[in-house]
């Protein structure tokens, strides 16, 4: 055998080697690629893309503990501790008909009680679903009363907000009422409500009116509100007006309230406040709201709310308010002709 066959027989060899190893290498498959949540800025701070669309989410709420003081209302206890669960989701997506937002709210509290808070829709201006009306706001502080106790309700609801003007129409279902029952016991059929709002914002005052119709009762009520900042603090003055106790407010025929909100430091403010109430409604022979504003009684009210940001997401809350009347069996003091009530409240917001 000569040098030439013996290179050419062992290249042959190790051809044939190679291709054989070749043949049982492992090849590691590829890694599919990973999708990571992705912040979402287009809404505001909170949001995030839900993955795999262009829908953006915000998930946030607070917990709340807080012991009330109530004194004596009616006889039941003085002091009632609470502590609440709150979760509020947000999603929203950009149309040709602009943002569109769908809002779920859940409370849930410690005595078990675990609701629904809220949930519509916003599109281009509309509000459909189950939210809170224009009644529910009010001045910052716990003191005022110048709102109806049942303001959630199915609704639909168009606001136009011009920035420095707005203007809004709504119609509710009046859910929760006791008012506007036939003389057999038996609730009637209209159960609905209209509203309207008419409102501005320029500088640092801001003014709203609100005037509401209940068909149940056939009764109206009206109400101005507007806060504007002065000195060190912001002024709020409201007023309301019912023609007689109805869905949207029955507390008195008129009432006027003012606060003035000095923002002390930059974690901490005070709220002094006070209300007059002229013809109050009251109660009738076994305690239950009388329906109508003839009993002639007056009443007023003062107090005052301090809260102080302790961190960034803990906060507390403090009120303390007494309320006088000209006589007793009222629906603002009860049994007695005044009252004491208060809380104090710690709630992480997230």
């Amino acid at each position: 055998m000569n040098i030439k066959s013996l290179l050419l027989g062992s290249a042959a060899a190790l051809a044939v080697v190679s291709g054989a190893q070749a043949a049982d290498a492992i090849v590691a498959a590829e890694p599919e690629p990973l999708e990571y949540v992705r912040v979402c800025d287009a809404f505001g701070t909170g949001y995030f893309y839900i993955p795999g669309t262009e829908t953006c989410l915000k998930i946030g709420g607070y917990v709340r503990t807080q012991i009330a003081y109530d004194e004596d209302y009616n006889g039941t206890a003085d002091w009632n501790p609470l502590t609440r669960g709150y979760l509020t989701f947000a999603a929203k997506s950009d149309t040709e008909y602009g943002a569109l937002s769908g809002y779920i709210n859940l409370e849930t509290n410690d005595n078990g009680d675990t609701h629904l808070d809220g949930a519509w829709i916003n599109i281009a201006g509309f509000d459909v679903g189950y939210f809170y009306n224009w009644w529910d706001d009010g001045l910052s502080g716990e003191t005022d009363s110048i709102g109806s106790a049942n303001t959630l309700t199915n609704a639909i609801r168009y606001t136009y907000d011009g920035g420095t003007f707005q203007v809004g129409v709504a119609v509710d279902e009046l859910r929760g009422s006791t008012l506007g029952y036939s003389d057999d016991g038996q609730a009637t059929n209209d159960d609905v409500g209209v509203s309207g709002l008419l409102g501005f914002t320029l500088g640092g005052v801001t003014a709203q009116i609100i005037g509401s119709y209940d068909f149940n009762v056939e009764e109206a009520a009206f109400r101005a509100l507007l806060t504007a900042e002065l000195g060190p603090g912001t002024f709020g003055i409201a007023g309301v007006y019912s023609t007689d106790p109805n869905y949207f407010y029955d507390t008195a025929e008129w009432t006027v309230a003012a606060e003035y909100k000095i923002q002390a430091t930059d974690k901490f403010f005070i709220t002094p406040a006070a209300q007059y109430f002229g013809d109050v409604q009251t109660l009738d022979a076994i305690g239950n709201n009388s329906g109508d504003f003839d009993g002639g009684v007056d009443a007023w009210r003062v107090g005052v709310t301090a809260g102080y940001q302790i961190t960034e997401g803990l906060r507390t809350l403090a009120t303390v308010n007494y309320t006088e009347a000209d006589e007793e069996d009222n629906v603002l003091t009860g049994s007695e002709d005044n009252r004491w009530t208060g809380f104090l409240r710690l709630q992480r917001d997230f």
